[in-house]
């Protein structure tokens, strides 16, 4: 009888694209790598690439030069995920906006909200802030009229604008849209932080 080969349990793991990453964030090239390690270009590029595994030895001999850490190279992806339907509602204090909260409820490095504005749907009466260095809104459908202390400009589908979040402003839809505001860094959500509670 013969024997079967043994399956791994698991796919190999790619770790080219991280390899990659590495050399192009510390401005080498395949060339200054494979110098530096005494191994070719052609086999850099293949390992790059995960056409072949290079041995223990060799990917020890090429993290050192690239300054990373083996093990970097084969964490889990720290990705949060937050589907359409689980997105929570949230209250900016629109009106006549449903408003979403798109990024992961805790994550201070930015967050991201979608508005559906109905028509006429405005961010009330006066001019207002947020604590955030920067904020980004695209329309994603629609238009919108953004007003500072100093004029107003028009957006419409596919536009965005970028400003100072502590920027006094304002917005309204006369014809309704979708809204995305990015808020960087995220401007509540800290323990105690009940600024944008959900709806």
């Amino acid at each position: 009888m013969r024997a079967l080969p043994i399956e791994s349990s698991s796919s190999r793991a790619a770790i080219g694209s991280r390899l990659r990453a590495a050399r192009q964030a510390r401005s080498l090239t395949i060339a200054q790598v494979a110098d530096s390690t005494g191994l070719t270009k052609g086999f850099i590029s293949r390992v790059e690439r995960d056409l072949t595994s290079p041995s223990v030895s060799t990917l020890v001999a090429i993290c050192d030069v690239l300054d990373t850490a083996i093990g970097d190279l084969f964490a889990s992806t720290d990705a949060l995920l937050v589907r359409a339907a689980d997105a929570p509602r949230i209250n900016l204090g629109g009106i006549d906006a449903v408003e979403r909260l798109l990024s992961p409820r805790h994550y201070g490095r930015f967050q991201v909200i979608r508005s559906s504005v109905a028509p006429g749907g405005n961010g009330g009466d006066e001019l207002y802030t947020v604590s955030a260095d920067a904020e980004l809104l695209h329309v994603v459908t629609g238009s919108v009229t953004v007003v500072f202390s100093d004029g107003q400009l028009e957006l419409t589908d596919g536009d965005s604008i970028t400003f100072d979040g502590r920027e006094p402003h304002q917005w309204r839809s006369a014809a309704g849209a979708e809204l995305i505001w990015v808020l960087v860094p995220a401007a509540w959500g800290g323990a105690g932080d009940h600024s944008a509670a959900p709806a």
